[in-house]
């Protein structure tokens, strides 16, 4: 299996190549040659086996080729359920069970027990991951303890969730956080210059862990496929997805899985109040924007990195987009405890909105299934108000506030974080 660039100007390159290198020498993105033809068993199985039968072909002839069904196993120990708050309502697939309580654990751990097998003393990997919040989360707690892969993570200064910046900043070697006097596409358009800086690449082995990496992408491809054979299993008809997006990973992960013939019907992107994909969907013209502040800050992107890969990959919109209101979040997030008893996080809550914004005849044509992709917890001053009542948090999130947490302070200056990278 091959990787090539979006932009055509770099050699294509096999599954470890691409995923050490993060973006390709082009500037563009890997997307894969070609997608496998997969004869599959698509009956209903828990996410591990799932994943040891879908991502195995995208890494054959690779490094990694023989290791990916031990690191599934390894790295997706943890529950994804599928809940369906009330009778009637969307059902809910649970991706912020693992360690750190956010769907970014899924991408991280896989990625990072991949660079352990890739990586030695001689060769080490220093990832460089931006955050809007809950990536860098997931990438220290995969990295802690490492030999080989490190990682430094970028996160915008007084952009995310007290909690959050607190996850970011308590783990120990060799994970450094670095908070950013800038937003969140300013900390991601400094990843991507430190990765074209081919000295600095080099001298610290820099490579990524945001979805601007494929070995992120490829498996959340795998929950998504989990949890839309089993539905289709029980009712016969293809789920739609309502997906929560920023950097578009997650939702271009979905495009994938559906392309591969997975039983997946239409995909719907719940974004908030940055208005980039949603005036693309609306009237077909993308313009980057700088970023505002939201409620469901994970998703404050202006300009979503995986839009490239999107329109590579199929430049007819394979998706529609919804744009989501902080008002409308605070009363998503009211009115869905009133009905049911569920909490949802802000970002989930945005998913629901858009849910509810289908016209009566879309929803009732099939079963739905919204993506819940962070514990309410980490969001408690905002939720706790709302419900009226506070959020246990689960053992992982207890354990992180009871860690000191270490962050030092740079500009969003390329000399700055080669300063910091050195240090």
């Amino acid at each position: 299996m091959l990787y090539q660039s979006t932009r055509g100007a770099s050699p294509s390159v096999l599954a470890d190549k691409a995923l050490r290198a993060g973006a390709a020498p082009d500037g563009g993105l890997y997307l894969p040659d070609a997608l496998p033809a997969l004869e599959l068993d698509r009956s209903p199985a828990r996410l591990p086996e799932v994943a040891s039968q879908l991502l195995p072909a995208f890494f054959a002839d690779s490094a990694l080729a023989g290791a990916v069904g031990e690191i599934c196993d390894s790295a997706f120990n943890f529950p994804v359920p599928v809940v369906r708050p009330g009778d009637h309502g969307p059902h809910v697939l649970e991706l912020f069970h693992g360690p750190t309580g956010a769907f970014k654990d899924f991408g991280a751990r896989f990625l990072f027990r991949a660079f352990d097998r890739m990586a030695d003393a001689n060769d080490p990997i220093t990832v460089l991951a931006a955050t809007s919040g809950d990536t860098g989360g997931a990438v220290g707690c995969a990295a802690e303890g490492n030999t080989n892969a490190g990682a430094v993570i970028l996160f915008p200064k007084g952009r995310i969730s007290p909690f959050q910046e607190h996850q970011l900043c308590c783990w120990e070697t060799p994970v450094r956080a670095l908070r950013v006097d800038a937003d969140f596409d300013a900390c991601q358009a400094l990843v991507k210059q430190a990765f074209q800086d081919k000295g600095l690449s080099r001298q610290f082995g820099l490579t990524s862990a945001n979805s601007i990496s494929i070995g992120r992408l490829l498996p959340q491809m795998s929950y998504w496929v989990m949890a839309a054979r089993k539905l289709f299993a029980d009712t016969g008809e293809k789920p739609g997805l309502v997906i929560p997006t920023g950097n578009l990973g997650n939702g271009f992960a979905a495009v994938l899985a559906r392309a591969l013939g997975e039983p997946i019907g239409p995909i719907v992107l719940a974004t908030n109040a940055n208005r980039t994909l949603h005036d693309w969907f609306t009237d077909g013209d993308y313009k980057a924007r700088a970023s505002i502040p939201t409620l469901a800050n994970a998703m404050d992107v202006g300009a979503p990195s995986n839009f490239e890969r999107l329109q590579a990959f199929e430049p007819s919109a394979p998706v529609a987009v919804l744009r989501v209101s902080d008002a409308e979040i605070r009363s998503a997030i009211t009115l869905l405890h009133e009905r049911t008893g569920y909490v949802a996080c802000p970002h989930s809550a945005t998913a629901f909105v858009a849910h509810e914004r289908l016209s009566d005849n879309v929803r009732g044509q099939r079963p739905w299934l919204i993506g819940a992709t962070a514990h309410p917890y980490k969001f408690r001053e905002t939720v706790e108000p709302l419900i009226g009542r506070s959020i246990t948090p689960p053992a992982a999130l207890a354990a992180v506030l009871e860690r000191p947490a270490i962050v030092d302070d740079i500009p969003a200056r390329l000399d700055a974080l080669a300063t910091a990278l050195a240090g």
